[in-house]
């Protein structure tokens, strides 16, 4: 992406703070008189009080005739004016520092708040892709950068090349020659900035990512911290992340270099064009075209002419890691999900509860198939329990029904209309889902289970844990159920996680209940508890599946269903699925059911497990 196309999404960006925008910008703008005044003091001391100058027209008017007569009293009028344009200069720093601060902060959270709302939005094969620490980086790192460029870039360059055409305006005044001669080093500097700029955007490009790398590595240890400890990985780790640090490293400090050597440049140049104006001015007071306060007010004019073109030039250079970054935050607002919703998608308030998988097949990558030509269906009121070895494409089920991912070929359907026709909200609101892994958030355990509804009343959450036989050991807790949890549930044991887990999914009260594995982590007497949750939890609205592992899901009341990737037959049953023991399964006879004994007609229930 171009810097123009940047600058131009940088400032739609931006639009909706265009009122604090035209302050700073004003602010900035006050910069340009007070630097006309910087010189003026000097110019006094030097052509008045020392000389026989006369004053500037404007203090000659102002002030009256006893202090125009008296070189002390002008000395004095100088010291004054020399801390009262001080004292400017410094107030309209402070307002620009401030306006610069409170813009740029409010810039960066909006700016960020729309990166997590795409994160969230984007489809898992795009963080499966790319890592959890790539998008958590540009959030983080990248989108910081937009205050920088709109509060420290364009309002700058905006100033800067305000305050140059002033400075080239009153330098004009003063000697043409004097200007043209300091003017003709900005096409130097225009070569030298376009010289570099591509380069030093490349190697901050690499260097983002190489930072991205390392804080994957750390976000990825400390994750998986206990697996670290117990097979004394610390070492290995620390190496793996300054592996990935020293490459960083060694970009930032090829660039570094390059920016040393444009920043060399531009100096150079600078001082080549300072040395000719003093050259030729020096010729003018000896020729007496100019005076030595003019001389002495055009030199102060000339480094405040080169300022501005230092900093467009020197900020070329540092804009450019700013403008990698913004690339790299418009690169994920710019990304479209996988899994998009229909824009004539069509409302879902309940769903019946009817399943078909209708030649469903998907591969997560080219290379690896993992469902091939699908097909089945459950009825309304069903408890399906689907068993087969690892890597089978149970959970995969899962992610297809709710649309985590979408099939490449075939068709899913509820209620016989199509999953892709459905408003992806509200086709998600129709599924409960228990995890294989419980999944729980640093808050309090009455704040985890009321995630799923938030409205939810104390009673409703304790009626959850307690069908989830979860309330026994919740009020044990010091603090009950507002005892914290801790990072991802540190706090409790994996069963406590997912029995808070399954209360979660029984408050949410959905026609459907997905679990994957839920009783993994319980002991045999809080899965024969769940096993017996009455239907639908609290509510009683709709079945509560069985645990899929074990004993529960082989007693005698409920059918297996062992779907193979590649057979189906025509009636909608899945069969050909090897079993847990290894060796294939018979497929199920042709008028078994695909589920377990159905409960009241119109209360849905599915549920997938792992072995």
């Amino acid at each position: 992406m171009s810097d123009l196309a940047l600058y131009r999404r940088l400032i739609r960006q931006a639009r909706p703070y265009w009122l604090h925008l035209a302050v700073l910008f004003g602010v900035g703008l006050l910069a340009s008189p007070i630097a006309l005044l910087n010189p003026v003091p000097l110019k006094i001391a030097v052509d008045s009080v020392l000389g026989t100058r006369p004053l500037p027209h404007f203090l000659h008017a102002l002030l009256p005739a006893t202090v125009l007569g008296s070189a002390s009293a002008l000395l004095a009028v100088a010291v004054g004016l020399l801390l009262a344009v001080a004292a400017l200069g410094q107030l309209q720093s402070l307002a620009n520092k401030f306006m610069q601060a409170y813009v740029g902060e409010r810039l960066v959270l909006g700016f960020r708040t729309q990166l997590v709302q795409q994160a969230q939005r984007l489809s898992l094969s795009y963080h499966d892709s790319k890592g959890a620490a790539d998008s958590l980086y540009r959030i983080q790192q990248d989108a910081s950068v937009i205050d920088k460029l709109m509060v420290e870039g364009i309002i700058p360059f905006i100033t800067a090349a305000i305050t140059l055409g002033t400075m080239i305006v009153v330098t004009a005044k003063l000697d043409w020659q004097l200007a043209l001669v300091a003017l003709a080093v900005s096409p130097l500097l225009a070569a030298l900035s376009r010289l570099y700029r591509p380069g030093m955007r490349r190697q901050h490009r690499h260097i983002k990512k190489l930072e991205s790398s390392a804080l994957a590595v750390v976000q990825e240890t400390l994750g998986a911290l206990r697996v670290v400890k117990a097979f004394g990985g610390e070492a290995r780790e620390t190496d793996r992340f300054a592996q990935r640090s020293r490459e960083g490293v060694a970009a930032r400090i090829r660039v570094a270099l390059m920016e040393g050597r444009y920043g060399l440049l531009v100096g150079l140049t600078t001082a080549l064009g300072t040395g000719a104006v003093l050259l030729i001015g020096v010729q003018h007071v000896r020729a007496n075209v100019l005076t030595l306060g003019q001389l002495l007010m055009a030199l102060t004019y000339l480094g405040q002419l080169y300022d501005p073109l230092k900093t467009v030039s020197k900020k070329a250079a540092t804009l450019q890691s700013y403008l990698a970054s913004a690339e790299r935050a418009f690169a994920l607002l710019d990304q479209q999900p996988e899994v998009p919703e229909r824009p004539d998608a069509r409302p879902l308030e309940r769903a019946r509860g009817m399943l078909e998988f209708r030649g469903v097949s998907f591969e997560y990558d080219s290379d690896r198939p993992v469902l091939h030509d699908v097909s089945f269906v459950v009825q309304p009121g069903t408890r399906l329990g689907i068993v087969g070895a690892t890597g089978a494409g149970k959970t995969t089920l899962i992610s297809l029904l709710t649309r985590f991912y979408d099939a490449q070929r075939g068709a899913i359907l509820l209620d016989g209309t199509d999953l892709r026709e459905y408003k992806l909200a509200d086709l998600r609101r129709q599924f409960a889902v228990v995890l294989q892994e419980a999944v729980l958030f640093s808050t309090s355990i009455a704040d985890n289970i009321a995630y799923a509804a938030p409205g939810a009343t104390r009673e409703q959450i304790v009626a959850a844990a307690q069908a989830a036989n979860a309330h026994e050991f919740i009020e044990r807790l010091p603090q009950g159920y507002d005892t914290e949890v801790g990072d991802r549930g540190v706090k409790l044991s994996g069963g406590q996680r997912q029995r808070i887990a399954l209360a979660r999914a029984f408050l949410k009260d959905s026609p459907i209940l997905i679990l994957d594995e839920p009783t993994s982590s319980v002991d045999g007497r809080t899965e024969a508890a769940i096993v017996e949750a009455p239907p639908g939890g609290p509510h009683g609205d709709h079945h509560q599946p069985p645990a899929q592992h074990g004993g529960a899901l082989y007693g005698d009341d409920q059918d297996r269903a062992r779907p193979d990737r590649r057979g189906h037959e025509p009636s909608g049953r899945v069969a050909l699925r090897p079993s847990p023991a290894g060796r294939p399964a018979d497929p199920p006879h042709p008028d078994a059911a695909p589920g377990g004994p159905a409960g009241p007609p119109g209360r849905p229930g599915v549920a997938a497990a792992q072995p």
